[in-house]
């Protein structure tokens, strides 16, 4: 009887190799090896695309969404000693999510400006940073930073009013509402 037993379980062993064309277990390691590396692969892509943009907006949240409606958004100045431009996401009281962007420019200026611009704001692209550079996210166009706030029209970053006091930049929620139409992507 031991080895009737012996002789199925070979057969079925034989059937299953030629079932899983030949060997069994190299065809599960491939397709567990196409997976991890598709994987990483796609890991390493969305890494690449938030180091490239900056990373994700943050969201203006805490005490300044408390206060939104009413008083000044503040930042710590120093927070933008690196020159790295940080994104933002303003909800306004209507719900209409603004984007603007604050930098600490080359020339140690710190500038905001919305995260669109007159011609291609459409897109709904916005810019990247790339070294002292906002890179529009649509037609390619470079701006150096010590130009934010400063150049307005066309595709340049369209300026947002904002003031640094006692360390602090500040933003009014009422000057934000005024780039509205840089995110009304319903028209």
């Amino acid at each position: 009887m031991l080895k009737k037993m012996e002789v199925g379980a070979k057969e079925r062993v034989a059937k299953r190799q030629e079932v899983m064309g030949g060997k069994g277990w190299l065809k599960t390691w491939r397709g567990l090896l196409l997976f991890l590396v598709a994987a990483a692969v796609a890991a390493g892509a969305g890494w690449w695309i938030t180091q490239r943009s900056g990373g994700a907006p943050a969201a203006v949240s805490g005490a300044n969404a408390a206060l939104a409606g009413a008083s000044a958004l503040t930042f710590p100045a120093s927070q933008f000693d690196d020159g790295r431009a940080r994104q933002y996401v303003y909800r306004s009281p209507e719900g209409r999510e603004i984007r603007f962007f604050l930098i600490k420019s080359s020339d140690g200026v710190i500038r905001a400006a919305f995260d669109a611009c007159d011609v291609c704001w459409p897109s709904n692209r916005g810019y990247v940073q790339d070294g002292d550079d906002l890179v529009c996210g649509n037609c390619g166009r470079r701006f150096p930073s010590v130009r934010i706030n400063v150049e307005q029209g066309g595709c340049n970053p369209a300026p947002l009013r904002r003031t640094v006091e006692n360390g602090r930049v500040v933003i009014q929620p009422a000057d934000l509402r005024l780039g509205a139409g840089y995110f009304d992507f319903k028209r």
